[in-house]
This record gives C-alpha cells, structure tokens and sequence, in this order.
C-alpha cells in the first residue's frame, strides 16, 4: 500500500512547550471551524489567533504537539513566543505524502506546493500538470530529503509525518529556519475522521470556511450513502487482504475499513476482532473463516486471478475466487502508475462506500458505476 510505504520515510519533529507562565490567552470564539470526527487534532481560536494542536503526530505518541497559527501582519504576545510559530497565508508549501495533494486541491491551493520528495508517486492530474511545467521542485528520496534544495525552494512551511519522535532531518530542517508540521491523518479510526483533516490544511492558507463547506458536503454524501446501505436484505460476508511471506494481513475490527464495511451494511468477518490497524494472521485461520465469504475485497496489489493463483494455490480453495467474487481498489492508475485510490480516496470517502455498496448490494445503487473498486478477471 503506497500510503503506508511512503509513511517509512520521515519520522517528528521535538516540539518546544509553553511555559508554565504563560499568561490566559483570550476567550475563544464561536466559529465553524470544530473539529467533528477526527481524533488527531483540534483547532482553538482566540481573537488574534489559532491553536492547532496535533493530539497523534505519530503512532503511541505521549504528548500533543501544539502550534500557534497567527496573521502575518499581527504582531506575536510575548506569551506566546515558546511555542512554535506559524504565519499565515502560507504562500510556499512543501508536502510529503501524495495524500496531502487532493487536500490543497480541494481548497484550491495546489499553486502553493512548491516542492515533494519523489514526483513520480504523485498521481493528480491537476498537480502533474504543474510538474511538468517544472512548478515543483523534486526533493530526493523518501528516506531523505534534500536540504540544500529545500533551502532554494524555500518554502514557508513544510507539512511531514512520521513513524516515531526520532527524526534528525526534521531537526535539521527547522533550524535552517524552516517551521515543520507534522500531520497524523493516516492514524484515523474513521473515514470522515481522515477527510476532516482538510480543516487541518484550511488554517495554514485561511480557508476555514472553504473547508467547513467541503467537508460538510463530504459528510453528507457519506452519511446518504450509509442510510442508502441500511435498506440492504442481506449482508454478504466479506474476507479482505492477501498474504505476505507467511502472514495474512488484513483489517482489525476496530480499523477504518472495517467502519467503511460495518457503514456498507455487510458481514466483514473480523469485525469483533481488536485493533485499529491490521491483524497478523495464520493462513491456516484465515481459511478456517472465511473458506466461504461471498466476496474477497482488497487483495494485496494482485490484478487478475491468474495471478493470485501463480502467487499461491491456496488462493484457489476460498469460494470468492472459484466464484469469481474478488475486487481490488488499485485498477484505476495514474499517469506514472500509481494506484488512485491511496491518493484520492481519503478525502472521497463517500465515493469509497459507494463503491463498496454498489459491490455488495447492487440493487441499492442500480445507476452507480464504482471508481475504485474492480473486479478481478
């Protein structure tokens, strides 16, 4: 899954705390920007300026870290000079991972994004567009980018994410002078959990109410799509995932895919398993429970049955594959071969379950062609 190889390659950013000293900041006020579903962040507003605090920066994180978002024309309390400092409208961006593009696309903001590390993983019709114009700057590799030519790109923030609170590059980078966010969207429980993280990109250009009205329109388009789900007779049972070496991965029952499939209305058959992320399994297990689930979702980066078989014959006993009941999310490729749906889909996940319901109760969504989700042949 590019979402989680590209996570590999960046890790935090050690945040400084205020002190104990700091004065009351003013009342906050009553705006629309709350934060809804997500778990990973918040925004407090005051009268001259933002808080965001990032409550998951990375996985088993102990602390938040916290950021002050502040007009560039507005002067900075002394109050609040030991946290780290963010001016706004951010006009020069540098991003990390090709999940963050359709975020400033969304708020039409990809004019900003002036550098990525590895171009060829970004998908986006719109952003490819401005690579080929040579509007962005390639960075290096995932592991490591390149500082001297993020210095003469010079962008006003960089917006990373990492493994761990153990990061020297990020370091690095802030003290050249270059403000490091770190954004822990991949770590939500939910999928309008993971799109709402557009309100996280909206306070950096002052878009937060652009980014309100968009996700409002997310939220009900997913939330029809499970109302449409709950008219469903019957619920097929689902197995997901593939093997890889000698271990079965696939979704934890408290995960977001699995929500995605409770919201569908099917019988995913881990669903009461614990867990947020995937569960390791025996094949042994996995066939012991889902021999015969009705349909097979998500299977690994294989794009024919012929070559599931040629990766193993085992694939050949569950009833979805002698069936033929078998759909991937990663058909649909970009122009340099990336797979969309790592990109775009967290930001349509109303699309997603759509897709997922038109493949599990067809008769729901008789007019719907699926975006993502494909039959394997």
């Amino acid at each position: 899954m590019k979402i989680i190889k590209s996570l590999l390659f960046l890790s935090t950013l050690v945040l400084f705390t205020a002190c104990k000293q700091e004065k009351k900041a003013s009342p906050k006020s009553n705006t629309n920007t709350s934060v809804t579903y997500a778990k990973g962040f918040d925004i407090q507003e005051f009268d001259t300026y933002k808080k965001l605090i990032i409550n998951t920066p990375y996985p088993n994180a102990e602390e938040a870290l916290e950021y002050i978002i502040i007009p560039k024309e507005n002067s900075v309390p002394d109050s609040l000079k030991t946290f780290k400092i963010i001016r706004t409208p951010i006009e020069k961006v540098v991003v990390t991972s090709t999940t963050h593009i359709p975020m400033l696309e969304l708020l039409d903001e990809e004019d900003a994004l002036v550098g990525f590390p590895n171009l060829k993983y970004i998908s986006s019709s719109k952003t490819r567009d401005r690579i080929d114009q040579n509007l962005i700057t390639e960075l290096g590799n995932e592991e490591s980018i390149n500082t001297e030519i993020l210095l003469d790109v010079a962008p006003e923030l960089l917006i990373g994410f990492s493994m761990s609170n153990n990061n020297k590059m990020f370091n690095t980078i802030e003290k050249a002078g270059i403000p490091v966010v770190l954004n822990g969207d991949w770590l939500e429980e939910t999928p309008l959990g993971r799109a709402e993280w557009i309100k996280f990109f909206a306070v950096f250009f002052e878009k937060e109410k652009e980014a309100d009205s968009i996700f409002t329109t997310i939220e009900t388009d997913y939330k029809a799509a499970v109302t449409i789900a709950t008219k469903a007779t019957t619920k097929p049972t689902i197995l997901s995932g593939v093997l890889y070496k000698d271990v079965w991965n696939l979704p934890a029952g408290e995960s977001f895919v699995a929500k995605f499939l409770k919201d569908a209305n099917t019988n995913y058959l881990w669903a009461n398993t614990k867990g947020k992320g995937s569960l390791s399994l025996s094949f042994e297990s996995v066939y012991d429970k889902g021999q015969h689930a009705e349909l097979w979702l998500a299977p690994g980066h294989y794009s024919s049955l012929e070559q599931l078989e040629k990766a193993d014959e085992h694939y050949v006993k569950f009833d979805a594959f002698k069936n033929h009941k078998i759909f991937s999310f990663t058909q649909k490729k970009g122009a340099t071969g990336g797979a969309l749906y790592y990109e775009l889909a967290p930001v349509q996940p109303h699309i997603v379950l759509k897709d997922i319901i038109k493949i599990t109760h067809a008769d729901l969504l008789p007019n719907y062609e699926p975006v993502y989700l494909q039959k394997l042949n």
